[in-house]
This record gives structure tokens, sequence and C-alpha cells, in this order.
């Protein structure tokens, strides 16, 4: 697709996120869908107690509807339905199966967010089950790539490319592996959502320069997809951003990290979910270094607080500053992944 339509999916996320989100927000309240303040927690997030979750609706709709709309008007205006090549096609059913994924991770914490609003309590569904229905979604969505490739192109599905030692064939342990790593960015962005606008921010930031890679790779769309992403969240930073006025939940968090997911396998390389999602992955493994560090000095703990950004609340940072620093960490993550993408082509 044309340049062109990058911006207008960005812009168009963005206001259809914008727009419809006071409407959301006073249903939200109205239904009384508000977030429970764990006690362990910073004291002071005791205030925030009440506000309304499960905003990720709002920029849910905002990115689906605009990459859609993209999506018609070019073929309307632009190209033709029958004059869609091979490899378009292949690029465009692997985003739909990656949308559809990112939609399905959503459902999972919708459910997650509506037993713990209402039993009025701060755990919904239990670990395990989460992570069944999480690693179904990813072994279900992988298993789609494989088939559509096989019908669609002679190119091996189960390598994986290695940055600059090249690709290996990892066989049926492919699946495995990079099912892992799925459920691992999807929880950890899960993770990330603790402050006002971090998760939103760290991901608008991820999503631009996943965007400028998918241009210097010419992978058909995904530079779109990326657009309407970062327009999606820059709009629900609006309403989020410190002091929030609705919180994704579960319900945004875990699309957005099956979106971020669904853009790295895009690009054909999985291994990029290190880089690109390098903040997401240090919340994450400051848990588990917590918990480790916890039970082998039997009660010491490492970081003030996990994940870490609550770390960083407690020797003062305001969440305006966590969201900018790790803002700009994310953006040197982003970097690397499209120097490679630009060195590697």
């Amino acid at each position: 697709m044309n340049k062109t339509w990058v911006i207008i999916a960005a812009i168009t996320s963005f206001f259809l996120t914008c727009l419809p989100a006071e409407k959301i927000i006073k249903r939200l309240t109205k239904l009384k869908y508000g977030q429970t303040i764990l006690e362990i927690g910073p004291s002071w997030h005791k205030k925030k107690e009440g506000t309304p979750t499960m905003g990720g609706i709002i920029f849910i709709f905002g990115i689906v509807i605009s990459f859609s709309m993209c999506l018609l008007l070019n073929y309307i205006f632009v190209d033709n339905f029958l004059n869609i090549n091979t490899k378009n096609l292949l690029s465009l059913l692997k985003i739909f199966a990656g949308i559809l994924m990112a939609i399905a991770y959503s459902v999972v914490g919708f459910i997650d967010d509506y037993i713990k609003i209402s039993k009025k309590r701060n755990l919904g569904l239990s670990g395990k089950q989460k992570l069944i229905f999480q690693f179904l979604i990813a072994f279900v969505y992988l298993f789609f790539i494989y088939f559509i490739k096989q019908y669609f192109s002679d190119e091996p599905f189960n390598t994986i490319e290695i940055p600059f030692l090249g690709n290996y064939n990892f066989g049926i342990f492919y699946f495995i592996i990079c099912s892992i790593m799925i459920v691992g960015i999807v929880n950890a962005v899960n993770l990330t959502d603790g402050i006002d606008g971090l998760t939103a921010s760290v991901t608008f930031f991820t999503s631009v320069l996943l965007m400028m890679s998918s241009s210097f790779v010419n992978i058909s769309y995904l530079d779109v997809i990326s657009a309407c992403l970062a327009g999606g969240c820059l709009g629900f930073l609006m309403f989020n951003f410190h002091p929030a006025r609705v919180f994704m939940g579960d319900t945004g968090s875990l699309f957005l990290g099956g979106m971020i997911c669904s853009i790295v396998f895009g690009l054909e390389k999985p291994l990029l979910l290190v880089s690109s999602g390098i903040v997401y992955l240090i919340e994450m493994f400051s848990v588990v270094l917590q918990v480790i560090y916890f039970k082998v000095t039997k009660g010491k703990r490492l970081f003030k607080m996990s994940p870490i950004h609550h770390h960083f609340e407690m020797i003062g940072w305001s969440e305006a500053k966590i969201c900018i620093v790790f803002g700009f960490v994310s953006v040197i993550g982003g970097i690397f992944s499209l120097l490679y993408c630009v060195f590697s082509n």
C-alpha cells in the first residue's frame, strides 16, 4: 500500500479511539466496572480504586476498524481485489490471523476482568486457566500460519532467523519455542500495565519503530497495521495518561501483547521480540528475579517492589517520569530492531 495510507491509518485509528472514549468511559462508570487495587501495592494507588477498567475495548475497536477501512478504501480507489498477488494475499492473511489472535487474547482478558469486577476481588481466572487459554491461542495461530505458508509458498516455516548467524530449522520444536515466546510477551505486556499510561506509551513507541522496520522489510500491510496500533495507543493515552480516567485492564494489555507478537511474526523475525519488547521483558524478569531472590535469601527483596516500575515509584519517581524513561528505553530497543531489518534486508 502507498505510504500515504500509513499516515491515514494512524490518524484514523487515533480519532476512532478518541471519539467514542468519553461515552465508553461514562458507560463503564455507570456499570461500576471499577478497578480493585491490591493492598500490597503502593499506598497512594488506593485513590485510583474505582477508576473504570476494561477500557482496552476503546482502542481495540479503533485499531481494527481503522485497518479494515484503510484496506477496503485502498482496494476500492487504488488497487483491485482481483489483482492482488500471492505474496500480498499471504501477508494479508497473516495480519488478519494476528489480529484474530490478539482479539482472542483480549477475550481471555475480558473474562478475567469481568470475574474480578463481578466478584469484587483482584483475582479473576487462575494462572493455570489463563496459561491454558493463552497457549491454545498461540498454537492455533502458529498452525494457521503454517498451513497458509504451505499453501501459498515453498519457503520453510519452522526456521527462526537468528540475528547475524542465519536461519536455523527447529522442526517441530518451532511451535513450542514460538508459542512460549508469544505467551511470554503477552503476559509481559500485562505486567507492564501497572501505572497510568505506561503500557500505552511503551507500545506506542514500539509500534512506531515496528512500522519503520516493516517499511524496510517491505512486507505489504504490516506498516499500516503498525500505524493503526500506534494511533490507537496514542488516542488511548489521551484518557490513560496520569491521572488516568480509564484503565485498559487485561482486556487491553493482552490485546496489545498479541498485536506486537503478530507484527514481529509478520516480519518473520521472531527474535526481534527481544529488542522490540525489551521493556516488557525487563518488567517480566524483574518479577522472576524478585521471586528467586526472595526464596534464596529467605525473605530479602532485590527490588523494593516488582514489577520494576513499582520499584522506581517507591524511590520517588513520578508516574510521568517512569513513562518517559521506559518509553525512551523502548525506542532504543526498537532502533536495534530497525537497524537489523535495514542491514539484513
